[in-house]
């Protein structure tokens, strides 16, 4: 049994454990694999055990997968993206997770040539080392984007405050859930708001109980190799 499958088998579990304790089903729950710093090898170890949702942080790393990597895997840009690269990344992705200012929804809406599922990328906890709107911008900023056709708000994304505090990490988590909520309850049509992308390896299972419908994890199933290794 390899690394990646064990570290899979024991993932798969406590998402399991999580769900059990929310009253919510395991499959309503993606995770996606973050494989923005391992090798090409290691990305396929993780398609061949069955995880097909796939997460990269720069154009450069999601061009080297995508030219290696046939598989018909879902790809997840989940890093802040440059407004000036966006023509390079936009049309080979299926979910960007990062959308936060109107500049690069712009760009967005001239350069794609289908419509792009988005997530907003919320900043809850105020942290000035993360990216993404203020608690408050959200709402108006996703009434703008009705005039974007190429844009489709899914979901709203948050990055847990850097604290080992899990009182403090459910209430960004929850407080995420009751915003995402609001704005699906208003049925906006390019922005039905339904997903929940938050929760990383130190605290997926917070993350689900709370609500989370993609999970992003990294090193908890991918390990600590680097991008160098082959």
């Amino acid at each position: 049994m390899t690394n990646v499958q064990q570290n899979l088998e024991q993932i798969q579990q406590r998402m399991q454990s999580a769900s059990e304790r929310a009253n919510r089903k395991l499959e309503d729950v993606t995770l996606i694999a973050v494989t923005k710093e391992v090798s090409v090898n290691r990305t396929n170890e993780v398609i061949e055990n069955g995880v097909l949702h796939l997460g990269e942080n720069r154009p450069e790393g999601l061009k080297k997968k995508l030219d290696a990597i046939s598989n018909d895997v879902k790809w997840h840009y989940i890093g802040t993206l440059q407004t000036r690269k966006v023509k390079s990344v936009i049309n080979d992705i299926n979910f960007l997770h990062s959308l936060d200012r109107m500049s690069l929804a712009d760009e967005i809406e001239k350069r794609a040539t289908s419509t792009k599922d988005c997530f907003v990328q919320v900043n809850v906890s105020q942290e000035e080392s993360k990216h993404g709107l203020s608690f408050a911008e959200v709402e108006a900023f996703v009434d703008q984007l009705k005039k974007h056709k190429r844009i489709r708000i899914i979901g709203l994304m948050t990055m847990a405050p850097n604290t080992e505090d899990d009182a403090i990490i459910r209430d960004v988590f929850r407080r995420l859930k009751q915003l995402q909520s609001k704005i699906a309850a208003k049925k906006i049509v390019n922005a039905p708001c339904t997903e929940l992308s938050m929760g990383m390896s130190g605290d997926y299972e917070i993350a689900i109980e709370e609500g989370a419908t993609f999970i992003r994890i990294g090193t908890a199933l991918v390990g600590k190799e680097r991008e160098g290794v082959v």
